[in-house]
Formats: C-alpha cells, structure tokens, sequence
C-alpha cells in the first residue's frame, strides 16, 4: 500500500477522527518502520466509532502496542 492509499484510509465518516488520523500519518508515515506502519494500518481497520473509543483512551485496544500507538497519535493531536 502506497502514501496516498494510507491516506486515503485516514479518511473516516467522523470529523474528530479525520482530524486525528491523517496530520499524524501525513507528519509520520515517512519515518515508520515496517512494523510501526502495520501497526498503524491494523488500527486502521477497527470500526470508527471503536477507533474513536481508543484514540479517546475510552477503552484499549485488542494488544498494548495498538494503546501505546494509540496514546502516541493522541499525544501528536495536541501539537496541531
């Protein structure tokens, strides 16, 4: 999967998502490792609505390193 295709996936039907998802992937995708990146996209694949439950810390994600992505992506939000 290519950039754009990735950024194509952080597009979501939910405007807090969106505006989480792609500045973090837009600044990041570049300098991710191979498992940094299929990490990102396995996140990619939950629902919106349990998407935003994680990225909200509502509630965590299947393992720890999907949490600790999903802290991350949370914590880059506050810097845009």
């Amino acid at each position: 999967m290519n950039r754009a295709q990735i950024l194509w996936r952080c597009r979501r039907g939910m405007l807090e998502l969106d505006l989480l998802l792609k500045p973090y992937a837009e600044e990041n995708l570049a300098a991710m490792s191979a498992e940094q990146l299929q990490l990102f996209l396995v996140l990619l694949e939950y629902s919106d609505q349990s998407l935003l439950e994680i990225l909200m810390g509502r509630k965590p994600a299947k393992n720890t390193q999907l949490t600790e992505l999903a802290n991350t992506i949370q914590n880059a939000a506050k810097s845009y």
